[in-house]
């Protein structure tokens, strides 16, 4: 399960520092207010997470997650995928954060089986880890957190993680298992944008 933590916590670091990066651009930063914005998107729920797991967090534990930031930051300013009109509308970065919700939501998922939550524990792990991120950026760019008005954005984060929740109580949750979450949350959350499905609100 630990190699399917880090496969996770990998991917989703690479899409959401790429989906920060978009963001900081978009809100004309400069190249510090972009580092930083990539760095809480990529890691700031990871570390959340972490804290209230009571483990040390594997940011600070490992140097991959922070080269993976940079990499990407610096790939990002070389090919030039700032020079875009509305970014957020992008393919790349759509999918980018896609990848990283979905990604993070079952590295989250991981994390509470490991120490032994229970199936409300385990979701808002799951949501902490895959929201927590962009929500602190948000915060300091000061508009209200992306994921409270998006469109079907969380609630993909809490289907993956009751999925797995289901799975690792029938004793199924493997790799194989693991990707067929990972790709049902991914067409869900493209599935969603793409047709605007919302949830309800009250007027």
């Amino acid at each position: 399960m630990n190699h399917l933590f880090e496969i996770a916590e990998i991917f989703g670091i690479i899409a959401f520092a790429l989906s920060g990066f978009y963001m900081a651009v978009r809100e004309k930063l400069d190249m510090l207010g972009i580092f930083i914005a990539a760095f809480l998107t990529a890691l700031g729920g990871g570390i959340t997470r972490d804290a209230i797991a009571d483990r040390l967090p594997f940011t600070f534990t490992h140097l991959m997650p922070t080269f993976l930031v940079i990499g990407v930051v610096a790939a990002a300013i070389l090919l030039k995928l700032n020079r875009h009109d509305k970014l957020e509308q992008t393919t790349i970065f759509i999918l980018s954060d896609t990848l990283g919700l979905v990604s993070f939501a079952i590295a989250g998922t991981f994390v509470g089986i490991e120490v032994g939550f229970n199936v409300f524990g385990i979701v808002i792990l799951s949501l902490i880890t895959a929201v927590g991120g962009s929500c602190l950026r948000d915060i300091v760019l000061n508009k209200i957190p992306f994921f409270l008005t998006s469109d079907f954005y969380a609630t993909i984060a809490i289907i993956v993680s009751l999925g797995m929740y289901a799975l690792n109580e029938f004793k199924v949750l493997n790799i194989f298992t693991t990707m067929i979450i990972f790709i049902i949350g991914t067409a869900l959350r493209l599935l969603a944008y793409y047709k605007k499905w919302k949830l309800p609100t009250i007027d």
